[in-house]
């Protein structure tokens, strides 16, 4: 079961990142300038990943594969970390699809 994790930034800021049951980061967050609004952000992966339309694949400057999660309203709510391939990529957004809508809060801030 995976698990999301809410950490404190040094500058304050608040963000999280989503774990596969591994262990292994699957998605992280941007920051967030309240605890409030990153808990809003888990929730909104919750409800937008059971929708494999509202992730956008992409490809770094240097040619990797990624994707984002997007919201209802276009904004990206997290982003993925850069895979080998596009298989991997398109891995990782089922293991985002599985484990976000069940997945635990594990708030370490």
């Amino acid at each position: 079961m995976g698990k999301f994790v809410i950490s404190k930034r040094s500058n304050g800021q608040f963000q999280f990142s989503l774990k596969a049951g591994n262990g292994q980061e699957i998605l992280s967050s941007e920051s967030y300038t309240t605890k409030s609004a990153c808990e809003n952000g888990v929730e909104s992966v919750r409800k937008n990943a059971q929708n494999e339309d509202m992730f956008d694949k992409k490809l770094s400057a240097g040619g990797k594969p990624y994707f984002n999660l997007k919201a209802s309203n276009g904004q990206v709510i997290g982003t993925s970390e850069m895979y080998e391939t596009d298989n991997a990529r398109d891995n990782g957004i089922r293991s985002v699809m599985e484990n976000a809508p069940s997945a635990t809060v594990d708030d370490q801030s």
